[in-house]
């Protein structure tokens, strides 16, 4: 069987739609009608129904949904283990938010390859949907996200609070920020949050949801944004960004997510060492903070939105 046409269904069943899938696979709609044509040819029996709505899976569908989970493991591992260079005894693939690779996932990487120097390490970059998808399918084995999503097969552990600073790119900086300000959308509880401590800054004409990659923009050019304290630290030392003194930080967790089949041995190190990493990372992280202490002559920085009512 075309593995290719079980990644399409999979695609539709999630997603409910065959024109989300075919974003989602970079294809058009009417390559993935074919592809799930022709399964449906090979099995002898529909399984979706078609309506203006989106793709319904029929019985067929939902009993063939876990085969095809299956089938996709089955071919990574296969996949994998027939990868595996000279040399190498066991592989694994990680996977991370742009955000989390700086500082904490090649750190982890580091770590692995000290303990298990015969580990075959793979990488993914993705935001936390491709890459839930790529957990389910056995693409990769562990990720590093800020929104996880739960899945039968996965496990979820928290791994740290983030905190998201307030950061300029010019010397000085206040917090007038008006027409410089860049909008980061770090997810509901953040914009909730900005919304009622920040009300001047909602709508500044420039929204990104790019998470840490917006550093890169603001760098270079006269605007201000909410970044991760670790990531951004590198760029305080360099001079090239600037804490907003006074400014409310934001926590925001981090997560690792796990693929409860992972080889037991190398689940047992990859734990240890990203615990260890995260350990390490975390003291960049303070260090910032403190930064921000001092500069603003507070010994308790205010969390974003504390100071009204959250539901």
């Amino acid at each position: 069987m075309d593995i290719t046409l079980v990644k399409t269904f999979l695609e539709v069943a999630a997603t409910g739609s065959f024109v989300s899938a075919s974003e989602r696979l970079f294809v058009t709609q009417s390559a993935v009608s074919l592809r799930i044509q022709r399964l449906e040819d090979s099995l002898g029996r529909p399984l979706f129904t078609r309506s203006k709505a989106g793709a319904e899976m029929t019985p067929a569908g939902k009993e063939f949904e876990r085969y095809a989970l299956g089938l996709i493991k089955l071919w990574e591992e296969a996949r994998q283990q027939v990868a595996i260079p000279d040399g190498f005894t066991r592989s694994l693939t990680i996977g991370a938010q742009y955000s989390l690779w700086p500082r904490l996932g090649f750190r982890w990487i580091d770590a692995l390859r000290e303990e298990m120097p015969t580990l075959s390490i793979r990488t993914e970059l993705g935001m936390p949907d491709r890459l839930t998808r790529f957990l389910i399918e056995g693409v990769v084995q562990a990720c590093l996200m800020y929104n996880p999503q739960l899945r039968s097969g996965l496990s979820v552990s928290k791994i740290s609070d983030e905190e998201l600073v307030l950061v300029a790119s010019w010397p000085e900086p206040t917090l007038d920020l008006a027409g410089r300000y860049v909008f980061i959308d770090w997810g509901p509880e953040f914009v909730q949050a900005h919304a009622l401590e920040l009300p001047d800054l909602v709508n500044p004409g420039l929204t990104f949801s790019l998470g840490a990659l917006a550093a890169e923009f603001i760098v270079k050019r006269q605007y201000a944004a909410y970044l991760p304290a670790r990531y951004i630290k590198q760029y305080l030392d360099a001079g090239q960004l600037h804490l907003v003194p006074g400014a409310p930080r934001f926590p925001y967790p981090a997560y690792a997510v796990w693929r409860d089949d992972l080889d037991s041995e190398v689940s047992e190190v990859a734990k240890r060492t990203l615990r260890q990493t995260v350990e390490m990372a975390g003291q960049a992280q303070e260090a910032v903070i403190e930064r921000l202490k001092t500069i603003s002559n507070n010994s308790q920085i205010p969390v974003l939105g504390s100071s009204h009512d959250i539901p």
